[in-house]
């Protein structure tokens, strides 16, 4: 008897059992793609597992991956599954202070590498009990690598089926605002949740093509890609590297693709560098369609945007391209089985649409708070379970977010509940609100609203490319006349007081977290001193 809920083992079974020759990872190396057919994967997999299952763990041991996307990304998670262990991803960003927690907060027993930001780092990172493998891209000393294993080791041909309710991955928040916590994720949550989303994103075609880019470490772009590419039999092409990346999807066309913000901004900046605005508004359609193969959309059949609210002029210019730029709305905690814009082709602008799929119930609660219910809800947070009584009542998810529904049940996320601060004036700031008002101007890329305690609230910000092109006087000019502007039309209590433009926030610098989300404390803290010292002294200030 056949079980209705299909593990992602179970598909792997099944593509290498019914499709061994169709063409399934591929990988940009030289200029080239370096391509591996479900067969080649899946002898990649099982000498993996071979080689894992030799080892003197218990089922259920934890293996990491810290690497940027590659080939080998995928082979390692399934090849962690068909071993009995658990995956823990490490994001290619991780600061080693962070890394080093989660490696030792998850237990973890072996380490597979491949090009990760914090190499240099790695034997702070790294304890030295953990086991080193190499993956495409390692730089960093090792015991032996996946080649070698792939050479050297025998295959596990055995193909055993997970219990569903076994623990398949521990997924780490990025830790925006404290310690990454382990989101427990189950071998039959991918079966419940995935085909069906795999489904409504349109990838059942056989034709459908995939193109991995954002870091697989992040459930978004694990589950959109990785998962979704397993229940789907759907090719994956990897980057060689942001260099060659423009030019990879240009030649893939990806049937299906997901990104964040920051990213469908470059491409909007790198039209217009190209075609001037007026010339632009004059496209016909299919000038626009040369537009989208340009950016590597000409066949795309679903476009999502998500991980952070897309600036509305932004996803306005890819509508007027024709390119439809879906919202998403999910969390690592409910396996990203949240609400989008999946099911007309006119989403409305600020909106994050309805339930992707069905089975999933949303709610606001009174206090405001967004509220999920589904089968792709975490098991809960590993060693955790102060955080996970908080998080999960009754079998809903608490997501901290704030949000509304219009009259149609389209839901709109308003910002963070964790994130309101009150002035002296006793008005309450929607940090998000403000923030999203700003994102309308070409010059800024990063916005952070604050105030709590103060007398009006205040923003800091990075400038873009162009903002960076700027002279300061008409940079000064321009900033301040956007002040005004958004200032006519808030209430009192929300105009933003002064603009604040700070050097840019990364990972590096320990502003921003692993997947891009800024970190608003820390932001504060570090440029508290400059704001103090120029606080009043014009519309907009510099601060270093």
């Amino acid at each position: 008897m056949q079980r209705a809920v299909k593990t992602p083992l179970e598909m792997f079974y099944h593509w290498e059992q019914t499709t061994p020759d169709k063409i399934y990872l591929r990988q940009a190396v030289n200029g080239g793609w370096d391509e591996l057919t479900w067969a080649d994967t899946a002898d990649r997999v099982r000498r993996l597992a071979h080689y894992l299952r030799s080892k003197p763990w218990p089922a259920g041991s934890r293996v990491s991956i810290w690497s940027a996307n590659s080939r080998d990304w995928i082979i390692s998670d399934l090849a962690i599954m068909l071993a009995g262990h658990v995956s823990v991803p490490l994001y290619p960003g991780q600061d080693p202070d962070s890394a080093r927690y989660v490696l030792e907060h998850s237990d973890c027993q072996l380490i597979l590498c491949g090009q990760f930001d914090q190499s240099a780092h790695a034997d702070a990172a790294i304890p030295s009990h953990i086991e080193r493998v190499a993956l495409h891209g390692c730089s960093i000393a090792t015991a032996t690598s996946l080649a070698d294993i792939c050479t050297n080791q025998a295959r596990f041909d055995e193909s055993p089926l997970p219990d569903l309710d076994a623990l398949f991955t521990i997924i780490y928040t990025s830790g925006t605002t404290g310690r990454p916590k382990g989101v427990m994720h189950l071998h039959g949550t991918p079966g419940y949740v995935v085909p069906e989303m795999a489904e409504n994103f349109l990838m059942n075609e056989p034709d459908s093509r995939l193109f991995s880019f954002l870091p697989l470490a992040h459930a978004a772009e694990r589950i959109v890609v990785d998962m979704c590419s397993i229940y789907t039999g759907s090719s994956v092409s990897f980057s060689a590297g942001q260099e060659t990346f423009a030019a990879e999807i240009r030649e893939v066309q990806p049937t299906f693709f997901f990104a964040v913000p920051r990213l469908w901004i470059k491409f909007k900046e790198a039209i217009d560098a190209k075609v001037p605005a007026a010339v632009q508004a004059g496209f016909d359609d299919a000038q626009k369609l040369e537009i989208a193969t340009m950016l590597g959309f000409g066949s795309a059949r679903r476009i999502i945007t998500g991980s952070a609210p897309c600036p509305r002029d932004v996803q306005q210019w890819f509508f007027d391209m024709n390119i439809i730029l879906r919202d998403g709305y999910g969390m690592t905690e409910n396996f990203i089985q949240g609400c989008a814009w999946l099911h007309t082709d006119e989403p409305i602008l600020g909106s994050v649409g309805k339930p992707m799929t069905d089975g999933v119930d949303v709610r606001v609660s009174d206090a405001g708070e967004i509220q999920f219910r589904s089968a792709g809800v975490m098991a809960g947070y590993y060693l955790n379970l102060e955080k996970t009584a908080e998080v999960l009542v009754d079998g809903w998810y608490c997501t901290g977010d704030s949000g509304r529904f219009d009259e149609d049940g389209n839901l709109y996320v308003t910002g963070r509940i964790s994130e309101v601060f009150k002035t002296t004036k006793g008005k309450f700031i929607v940090p998000a609100k403000v923030e999203n008002l700003f994102a309308r101007s070409p010059l800024l890329a990063q916005f952070c609203v604050f105030g709590h305690g103060r007398n009006q609230p205040l923003l800091m910000a990075t400038l873009s490319e162009l903002g960076r092109e700027q002279s300061e006087p008409q940079l000064k000019t321009e900033l301040a006349a956007l002040l005004a502007e958004i200032n006519q039309d808030l209430p009192n209590h929300e105009r933003v007081e002064q603009i604040f433009v700070t050097p840019e926030w990364t990972i590096d610098n320990a502003l921003l977290t692993p997947t891009l989300k800024i970190k608003r404390h820390q932001i504060e803290e570090r440029f508290n001193a400059g704001v103090e010292t120029q606080l009043g002294s014009e519309p907009v200030s510099r601060l270093d």
